[in-house]
């Protein structure tokens, strides 16, 4: 049975999952990059909106799926690592495949491989994602969640900032070497999260520890859901709305692409992740959320609705800082409000929620 019995973070298996993270977000780069070229080189520009609204079912449907495994293998086998290592495998098979595909130039009757290459890929990231996140309430104790999860929003807002860069680097490299690396990459580190992770999983019982089986709280199915919602709802438009908005309303006065100001924010939520998660322990995971969603609501109409320059700023930073506080406190409010039982599959509702705005938003702009 999975068991944590230390004390303070276990940084090995963090720094593990981090990288294992960091891989994740590098290949939704390369996959937001390449799918509209892709589906224009093959000629399936037909099937965009198709294959967007199958994009959002999936990562909304598979990800309490993938959790539901996930508990049912922490109790039969000890430990949810088979269904992260079978999900990393396949994602890293399905990476190989569209790289050989893409390099074979495939003829009329195969390149409707391709839609389905993509959809298995899809369906391979979902899998394991959300139990190899869910591995983070395993060495690090409650109290210290928000700190691992600072650690997390740096990786993840970091790498998010160098999307320019890392999108300029991937149509140097071009599509079947970044299929490759992206594959690569997603193996070794979900190895390195299971080499480094083993040490934490006691095998010799299938029963849980005594003082846990007394955790009689209920999942709060709802609330997590809507956690996730939240955090999805203010990442969507960061990424996705922000950057032709913010062109609008700051481009022409910073003479600076949309797309560069987020990157600004992205920074900024990085630098502040660590002093995020020290507000979240001090005024506690449930506060600090809360406050969290309305300033990043104000804020968000601020954007929206301001016409002065100085007050866009003004609210686009005190966007980025609730941005932060958010990220920090959601995810663990979340574990926390999971029964031991059920925690993985928790974590699959609560990155639903975060799939969900996306899947909507992403659908009605591919309609448009």
């Amino acid at each position: 049975m999975e068991d944590h019995t230390a004390e303070g973070i276990q940084w090995k298996q963090l720094w593990s999952l981090a990288a294992l993270y960091g891989s994740i977000v590098i290949g939704w780069i390369a996959y937001h990059n390449y799918q509209p070229k892709l589906l224009v080189k093959f000629e399936f520009t037909d099937f965009t909106f198709l294959l967007t609204v199958a994009q959002g079912l999936i990562l909304t449907i598979t990800p309490p799926i993938a959790g539901k495994l996930g508990d049912r293998f922490r109790f039969k086998e000890g430990h949810r690592l088979p269904i992260i290592s079978s999900g990393i495998s396949f994602a890293a098979m399905v990476f190989m495949a569209v790289a050989f595909t893409l390099l074979s130039n495939p003829g009329e009757v195969f390149k409707w491989i391709l839609p389905l290459l993509i959809v298995l890929w899809l369906v391979a990231m979902s899998i394991f994602t959300s139990p190899a996140l869910s591995t983070m309430e395993l060495f690090t104790p409650i109290d210290k969640l928000p700190r691992a999860m600072a650690i997390l929003t740096i990786v993840g807002s970091l790498i998010y900032a160098l999307e320019p860069v890392i999108v300029d680097l991937i149509d140097f490299i071009g599509a079947p070497a970044t299929f490759v690396a992206g594959g690569v990459a997603v193996f070794l580190s979900g190895y390195a999260l299971k080499r480094n992770s083993m040490g934490l999983f006691a095998q010799n019982t299938t029963r849980p520890r005594a003082a846990i089986m007394l955790d009689t709280q209920k999942s709060n199915y709802l609330f997590i859901w809507v956690l996730g919602i939240c955090l999805g709802f203010a990442t969507t438009l960061l990424l996705k709305i922000f950057p032709d908005m913010l062109q609008n309303t700051l481009g022409n006065l910073w003479q600076i692409e949309g797309k560069w100001i987020v990157v600004l924010v992205l920074v900024v939520s990085a630098a502040f992740s660590i002093p995020a998660s020290n507000m979240v322990n001090k005024y506690g995971m449930s506060s600090v959320f809360w406050y969290s969603v309305v300033l990043v609501l104000l804020s968000i109409l601020g954007i929206v609705f301001f016409s002065q320059p100085w007050a866009i700023v003004a609210t686009l930073l005190l966007f980025a800082l609730t941005f932060t506080t958010l990220s920090v406190s959601s995810l663990p409010l979340a574990i926390k409000s999971a029964n031991y039982y059920e925690k993985v599959f928790c974590v699959g509702i609560f990155f639903s929620g975060v799939e969900l705005p996306e899947g909507i938003i992403e659908s009605i702009l591919s309609y448009q």
